[in-house]
């Protein structure tokens, strides 16, 4: 059984920064591709970026580019995301997700492993 706890939303001012932690309690936690999805409200679930198991590949959804940036860190079983030039258009509901099989994929439904979500809330 996979578990995945986020963390490090909260509000902050337009241009801000955060930066989100997903701990997964499982073990053998490189075997795992990891991403980020982002949920408004009265939207649906959209892919923010992607890492791979050995975390040298990375991949971003157009909004995310040049703004955040993936990470992992297989010796704590966390993986991060760092948002920079925050915008109001970022408030969301963010969630790390986790699969053994697929890697990069933007579809929701790819994943089998999922957190709680933590709340990004950016303010103008």
């Amino acid at each position: 059984q996979v578990q995945l706890v986020e963390s490090g939303g909260g509000l902050v001012q337009a241009g801000g920064s955060l930066r989100l932690s997903c701990a997964a309690s499982v073990r053998g936690f490189s075997a795992f591709a990891m991403a980020w999805f982002r949920q408004a409200p009265g939207k649906e679930r959209e892919f923010v970026a992607a890492v791979s198991r050995s975390g040298g590949t990375t991949d971003y959804a157009d909004s995310a580019k040049g703004r955040f940036t993936i990470s992992r860190d297989n010796a704590k079983n966390t993986v991060y995301l760092q948002m920079n030039s925050l915008k109001p258009e970022d408030t969301a509901v963010y969630y790390c997700a986790a699969d053994e099989v697929i890697y990069g994929s933007t579809r929701p439904g790819a994943y089998d492993y999922w957190g709680q979500g933590t709340q990004v809330t950016v303010s103008s």
